[in-house]
């Protein structure tokens, strides 16, 4: 039986690393990017090999609108020589970055870095990638729990995760006579290094989000990769149009 494949941006580390090693644990192919850590790219290409799939990296930054083109070039030549197919089945538009600044003091160019980061670069990628992803296909968007409650800082990021969940429901109804379901994962804070790493180095900050979370800890990467893959499973293939928060139940 021929593996699923599944495209994750920013797939080298932190939850897109460990996404793309849960979903090679069940038995699917990968393909992620990386922007610039060549070298993490290729530990998790041998990592996941050694679970048994097959999988490659290919560079992108996903603020580029331009270079999209010639990726989706390169990742349709890629599936035909490594994969002798024309599509994959799952994508996970992941790559992000973070920025902290409240609103009084959140500069045009950190907005736009974020709004080319989380937005605009994920509806353009998506849209190129369109013709690429099987009939049947998912998609899953990464939002954040900042979507449903509110910390001050992170407005301007905010701002564009609430923007791609309002996109994730028109990809669902758009895609839909294709049989292409669209989802959105929102993580709670987790330790990684996103966001220079404050939630996992700064014991103040993990102990505040600890104390306002119903299980009583902060998030792992762990506890979202195993999500993901289970959402892209045959198992939730009528889970559509949703937003699925993965916070361990922050701010109930």
């Amino acid at each position: 039986m021929t593996s699923k494949i599944a495209l994750i941006t920013g797939g080298s580390r932190g939850l897109g690393k460990n996404t793309a090693l849960k979903l090679a644990q069940k038995g699917v192919d990968v393909i992620f990017t990386y922007r610039t850590k060549h070298e993490e790219a290729n530990a998790v290409v041998a990592e996941i090999e050694k679970l048994g799939q097959r999988a490659a990296a290919i560079q992108l930054d996903v603020s580029d609108v331009k270079t999209f083109p010639a990726f989706t070039e390169k990742l349709t030549q890629l599936l035909k020589q490594q994969w002798q197919c024309e599509q994959f089945n799952f994508l996970v538009n992941n790559a992000g970055q973070g920025i902290h600044a409240e609103i009084s003091k959140t500069t045009e160019e950190q907005f736009d870095q974020l709004m080319n980061t989380h937005l605009k670069g994920v509806f353009f990628l998506t849209q190129s990638l369109l013709p690429l992803i099987a009939d049947h296909g998912r998609i899953i968007n990464i939002s954040s729990g900042l979507t449903r409650f509110a910390l001050p800082g992170y407005a301007a990021y905010a701002a564009m995760k609430g923007a791609i969940e309002i996109f994730t429901k028109y990809l669902a109804k758009e895609l839909g006579a294709r049989g292409i379901a669209a989802n959105v994962v929102a993580p709670g804070a987790i330790e990684t290094d996103f966001g220079g790493g404050s939630v996992r180095d700064n014991a103040h900050i993990n102990q505040f989000i600890a104390s306002q979370t119903a299980l009583g800890r902060v998030g792992q990467a762990d506890d979202i990769g195993g999500a993901i893959a289970s959402l892209l499973s045959d198992d939730n293939r009528w889970v559509n149009s949703q937003r699925i928060e993965i916070s361990g139940g922050m701010f109930i």
